[in-house]
């Protein structure tokens, strides 16, 4: 994608890590590229959910910075980290790195964390939901404190630092930070801090609810509502004519257990106009990002018409 910084939609694909291979997630993210696609990211889980307890999970940072090496155009994303994880100094230097393998094309989420299986096979900490929501306020302002590659000091609740220095700093002048979540409190920290806030896909009046939520704490923290990006994570499932689709389904459904998390994310069964007309009410409500779910088995398909055939329409649309 584009800097943040741009006006005007972009479009991404998130690529959930559960593969087998690394080749697996070069073929995506190069073929995104190849499709005009802005952005791909990953996601920061360890043990997700979704493909059982024994499943494949490759970490996210260390596999964001190769395939960042490996591409030359879209932008690259973590989305979204969670943040009781890693200290933020560790994170902050792990984005500095990535940053410059990719040539300053990192754009950074992080988030209050939610389900992953890690936390019981690991042991991972898991703090309060307060304690993570202040730890988020508190990584956010490490983040940007660290980036500026100047002596930076922080006395927080849950960070320390002093007299901290981060070399090299990113090569962006400011990397844009995705904040991911949509809880009434989490909002209030995006409003503060958040070049991009992302979601998943929700009913338009709930997301209308949280678009004005967001706008009430911008004024709060005397903010332009405007300079954030909406960014909306979504699964599409395409088809080339309404005939395709029920064969279409049936095969999902055989990737899928009816109980799968994963449903819930999907927007549309059907054509790329039925997509784009599902799409244009969410960038009538704000939504400058799109990013489409793809995680393995990848349905290129619905990847490849979503590039060539939704992509287009709504740019002409709304440019």
């Amino acid at each position: 994608m584009t800097p943040p910084t741009e006006r005007g939609l972009r479009f991404g694909v998130h690529s959930g890590q559960q593969n087998h291979a690394f080749e697996e997630c070069l073929a995506l993210w190069r073929g995104a590229e190849e499709l005009g696609y802005d952005w791909c990211s990953v996601f920061d889980h360890l043990r997700p959910p979704m493909g059982g307890p024994d499943g494949p999970c490759f970490e996210s940072t260390t596999l964001l910075s190769a395939l960042a090496a490996h591409t030359s155009r879209v932008r690259c994303a973590l989305l979204v980290s969670a943040v009781a994880w890693r200290h933020p100094a560790m994170l902050a230097a792990a984005a500095a790195t990535i940053d410059h393998v990719s040539g300053g094309r990192l754009e950074l989420g992080i988030g209050s964390g939610g389900g992953d299986l890690a936390y019981q096979q690991y042991g991972l900490p898991w703090p309060s939901a307060a304690e993570r929501l202040q730890l988020l306020d508190e990584t956010a302002r490490v983040l940007r404190g660290l980036w500026s590659g100047e002596r930076f000091s922080f006395q927080g609740k849950h960070v320390q630092l002093t007299d901290a220095h981060l070399r090299p700093a990113p090569l962006q002048a400011r990397v844009p930070l995705v904040i991911g979540g949509a809880g009434p409190r989490l909002l209030r920290v995006v409003a503060e801090h958040a070049d991009v806030w992302n979601s998943l896909v929700a009913p338009q009046e709930v997301y209308r609810a949280r678009c004005e939520s967001l706008r009430g704490h911008c004024a709060e923290v005397r903010r332009a509502p405007e300079e954030i990006r909406h960014s909306m994570t979504f699964r599409v499932l395409l088809a080339e004519n309404l005939a395709e689709v029920p064969a279409r389904l049936a095969e999902l459904r055989r990737s899928y257990p009816p109980d799968s998390p994963v449903w819930p994310e999907f927007l549309v069964f059907g054509t790329p106009e039925q997509c784009v007309e599902a799409l244009v009410p969410y960038v009538r409500l704000g939504v400058t990002d799109f990013v489409l779910g793809a995680r393995p088995p990848v349905d290129w398909l619905t990847v490849t018409l979503f590039a060539e055939q939704v992509v287009p329409e709504l740019r002409r649309r709304f440019t």
